[in-house]
């Protein structure tokens, strides 16, 4: 299998306030990992990181052994690696055809394509997600679960070989946490290595085989989830009673 991603001493600090402290991990190829913490923790901040989007202080990120830590977030996307933001982020009036079909267009989606138009590469992706029947419909008017799933799409659009997640569930009812959960186990199958955050412990604790949890930007567990749920520390840090999710 192999490593995917390689994070080593990663720091980033806003002035005073450090958001991301020494952090180091490593994500398998093919995996499945889940990252939790609550509101503050660094989790959106290191997903910030690792695509991109803000710039450490210090520490490295090598991404299929190449290190990313200084590139922008269209390079690295065209490497293979996407994600999915905690606010959904759409073209608000185009169809979710087009807003696919952005995504097939990166370099990296256009040499996935082989022989299938742009047009026929998006249907494909929101067939899978299950948004084909709402293909021609603008993102202003769905519903909150089914832009979930569009940000998803889009992420696939680019064929990733790392999908980041960033709360998926978030402000789902539990119908449509479920249907993520099935989108995302069958990602899974199709190969696609995820690493994910999430603030709904039923849905991700029972989804990851491994866990990371984070406070005040440290790493401060890292094992099975029942085994992270039931370590003191991370009990007293943001998860509360034990028992709500062993």
């Amino acid at each position: 299998m192999g490593l995917i991603l390689e994070i080593k001493n990663l720091t980033k600090k806003f002035g005073g306030l450090t958001a991301v402290n020494d952090c180091n991990f490593d994500v398998q190829r093919g995996e499945i990992l889940g990252l939790i913490g609550p509101n503050g923790a660094g989790k959106t901040t290191l997903f910030q990181l690792i695509s991109g989007f803000e710039k450490p202080n210090s520490g490295t990120i090598r991404f299929n052994g190449v290190d990313i830590t200084d590139k922008k977030p269209y390079q690295i996307v065209n490497l293979g690696m996407a994600r999915t933001f905690q606010l959904v982020r759409s073209f608000r009036f185009l169809s979710l055809l087009d807003n696919v079909s952005v995504a097939c267009l990166s370099p990296r989606g256009k040499e996935a394509l082989g022989s299938s138009g742009v047009d026929e590469a998006a249907s494909s992706i929101l067939s899978s997600v299950g948004l084909i029947d709402k293909a021609r419909l603008p993102p202003v008017i769905l519903p909150h679960g089914d832009l979930r799933k569009l940000e998803i799409a889009k992420a696939l659009g680019t064929n990733p070989e790392l999908l980041l997640l960033d709360e998926p569930f978030s402000g789902l009812a539990h119908e449509e946490r479920l249907g993520i959960t099935k989108l995302i186990n069958q990602l899974m199958d199709e190969g696609v290595t995820i690493f994910m955050t999430g603030h709904v412990l039923r849905e991700l604790m029972t989804l990851v085989p491994r866990v990371i949890a984070m406070h005040q930007g440290r790493i401060i567990a890292e094992g099975p989830p029942k085994e992270v749920a039931n370590n003191k520390v991370v009990l007293e840090a943001y998860l509360g009673r034990g028992e709500d999710y062993a």
